[in-house]
């Protein structure tokens, strides 16, 4: 039987899909071209032809997803604002415009379900070169606008601090979304909803909001407080 030949846009899906999977399965150095194109039952000049390195490939992985997702959670951001008539919006409804697009790419296989998420995981937990070239040019867009919204929503909280609470919520998310299984070693019970995404961001998005609403460090009353001695006791333990 004569094996129908494939479209060049067909072939080159097919590439970026199976790459994308191994990246998320074995990680970015661990995968090697000779694995993608075993899978994809492609050769390696067809790699070469449509990418022309494996660093070029990784890029177009993350690219042809992430574009549309920053997009969509800008495009989020701006609807509620037009809704709000000019007031700032809640720091819940900020986080939810972070997280409701992703819930939909999980939805969508064709925007690269959860596959994607756990691959967008683990990037931020394990980066290289190609990855800090990425993920800044990707995220740069987002990360301005969703803190012009957080400093509206959180007035009294300095630049300074935060910057290191957004480093702390964007950490969270992409630890999250890297998958269940650190969750599975501290489990204790049998949990509800562990492969639910809307379970997991019911979860998630007022825990979030909490550590942004936090108190300031040092600041007066009883919290501040014990946040001075945990400082004082780290302290003389690093002298």
């Amino acid at each position: 039987m004569i094996r129908k030949k494939q479209a060049p846009a067909e072939t080159r899906d097919r590439i970026l899909s199976t790459a994308e999977a191994l990246f998320m399965e074995r990680g970015y150095a661990a995968t090697s071209l000779r694995m993608i194109t075993a899978k994809a039952r492609v050769n390696l000049a067809a790699v070469n032809y449509h990418f022309g390195s494996k660093e070029a490939l990784i890029r177009e992985v993350f690219e042809r997803r992430l574009a549309p997702l920053n997009s969509a959670r800008i495009a989020y951001l701006d609807r509620l604002e037009s809704l709000s008539r000019g007031r700032a919006l809640s720091v819940e409804q900020i986080i939810e415009a972070i997280v409701a697009p992703a819930l939909q790419v999980n939805r969508d296989p064709l925007a690269g379900g959860a596959v994607f998420l756990r691959l967008l995981g683990r990037a931020f937990s394990e980066p290289g070169e190609t990855m800090r070239e990425i993920l800044p040019a990707q995220y740069r867009q987002v990360v301005v606008r969703f803190k012009e919204a957080l400093v509206r929503a959180l007035p009294e909280v300095p630049d300074q601090e935060l910057t290191w609470r957004m480093h702390f919520m964007f950490g969270a998310l992409s630890y999250t979304m890297a998958g269940n299984d650190a969750l599975k070693l501290v489990a204790t019970c049998n949990l509800d909803g562990v492969d639910e995404p809307e379970s997991i961001i019911r979860r998630l998005i007022p825990f979030l909001a909490s550590g942004l609403k936090a108190p300031l460090p040092g600041a007066s009353g009883k919290r501040g407080v014990q946040a001075g001695k945990i400082g004082s006791v780290a302290g003389r333990k690093a002298a």
